[in-house]
């Protein structure tokens, strides 16, 4: 089992920035990524940034360039760095982490979000 809790969310400027970090619990052993999701009401959810067990990350081209995602190994947590933040960037975000429970066995587990606004 797995456990996600978010935080850093807010309401910011236009130009501002925030940081949001997402603390995993419970057995992470075998994960292959983490990453940041991001949804508003009546569409889907989105990739924003993710971050595989290796290190490398990747970002939708709405947020490359101002967002960046990093890892602390010691405290099991992962971070988004939001830069430049524009309105269309408002959505509330979710921590994701995806699981190899069996070989070839893939599973998400999702935090329960946390609320960013940013005001023209």
């Amino acid at each position: 089992q797995v456990q996600l809790v978010e935080s850093g969310g807010g309401l910011v400027q236009a130009g501002g920035s925030l940081r949001l970090s997402c603390a995993a619990s419970g057995n992470i052993f075998s994960f292959n990524a983490m990453g940041w999701y991001r949804q508003t009401p009546g569409k889907q959810r989105e990739l924003a940034a993710t971050i595989t067990s290796a290190g490398s990350t990747n970002y939708a081209d709405s947020v490359k360039g101002r967002f960046t995602i990093s890892r602390d190994n010691v405290k099991n947590t992962v971070y988004l760095q939001m830069n430049s933040l524009k309105p269309e960037d408002t959505a509330v975000y979710y921590c994701n982490l995806e699981k190899e429970l069996l070989p070839g066995i893939r599973h998400d587990y999702w935090g329960r979000g946390t609320q960013v606004t940013v005001s023209s």
